[in-house]
């Protein structure tokens, strides 16, 4: 299985891109991290909120791995903690399919895309900076991994 982060942004800073590489090099080969970053639309083209979103939205499709479950990031999703993050995670490995993890330009998702999500997660109660949520998401990922699997990176 496979975790797809489907994430609209290009181009991070630096630090972000490091953490994020740190955590994703962590998880085993049964269950691989990857990211699919697609270009925002650009704010400057006199486009509506909903065109550009709709863009984005055609982007994010792209990159998504055919069949996958969706999960989608939004402020309106499912509150978990790491080990219910971890239930998630061990449910959605045995249902076989590659898991695609959408995160959401300036302007967030594109309501015809939020409609085609299995699931709604919501990452904080905070509105964080793109940067934030790609390396919060993976190390959040990694621990659920690892609670899942028993190793001591989790401690309570």
């Amino acid at each position: 299985m496979r975790l797809v982060l489907c994430a609209v942004g290009q181009k991070m800073p630096a630090w972000a891109d490091e953490a994020y590489e740190d955590f994703a090099k962590r998880f085993p080969p049964e269950m691989r991290l990857a990211l699919k970053a697609v270009k925002a639309e650009p704010r400057t083209t006199g486009k509506s909120t909903e065109q550009l979103m709709a863009a984005e939205a055609q982007r994010l499709e792209a990159a998504c791995p055919k069949g996958a479950r969706r999960v989608i990031l939004d402020e309106r999703g499912d509150r978990v903690t790491s080990k219910q993050l971890a239930q998630r995670l061990e449910t959605w490995r045995g249902d076989g399919r590659d898991v695609a993890i959408f995160i959401g330009g300036p302007d967030g998702l594109d309501p015809a895309l939020k409609a085609t999500a299995d699931e709604m997660l919501r990452l904080s109660d905070l509105t964080l900076p793109h940067a934030f949520v790609r390396v919060l998401l993976a190390e959040g990922l990694y621990r659920a991994w690892s609670v899942m699997e028993g190793h001591p990176y989790h401690r309570e």
